[in-house]
């Protein structure tokens, strides 16, 4: 599966995700754009979900004008030591056929 790191996370997460091809925001050359703007860009390259941290997306974008999977990482913090517990969460959802819109992971 293609998948998208969310700049919000840290890139570290990309090794932990080995059966699927991850790109983070940076190496797309995507950094600082607004979520629609990415949303677009993801379906336009042929990702296939969003993994992010921001909370706030799901309230933000309308997921039928932007039908991609998001998994919402939710945790305290989006640090490496904080989402570490989590990861297996996010693999075993990615094996099953996700919705447009979010899917919440919490820790």
């Amino acid at each position: 599966m293609k998948l998208l790191l969310d700049e919000n996370l840290p890139r570290k997460l990309k090794s932990l995700l080995p059966e699927h091809k991850v790109y983070t925001v940076s190496e797309m050359n995507w950094a600082g754009k607004k979520n629609g703007e990415l949303l677009s860009l993801m379906i336009q390259n042929n990702f296939e979900a969003l993994i992010t941290g921001d909370k706030n997306l799901q309230h933000q974008q309308n997921f039928s004008t932007y039908p991609i999977p998001v998994i919402l990482l939710n945790t305290k913090f989006i640090t490496y030591p904080d989402l570490l517990p989590i990861i297996p969460k996010p693999l075993s959802t990615l094996r099953a056929s996700l919705p447009p819109g979010p899917t919440i992971i919490s820790d």
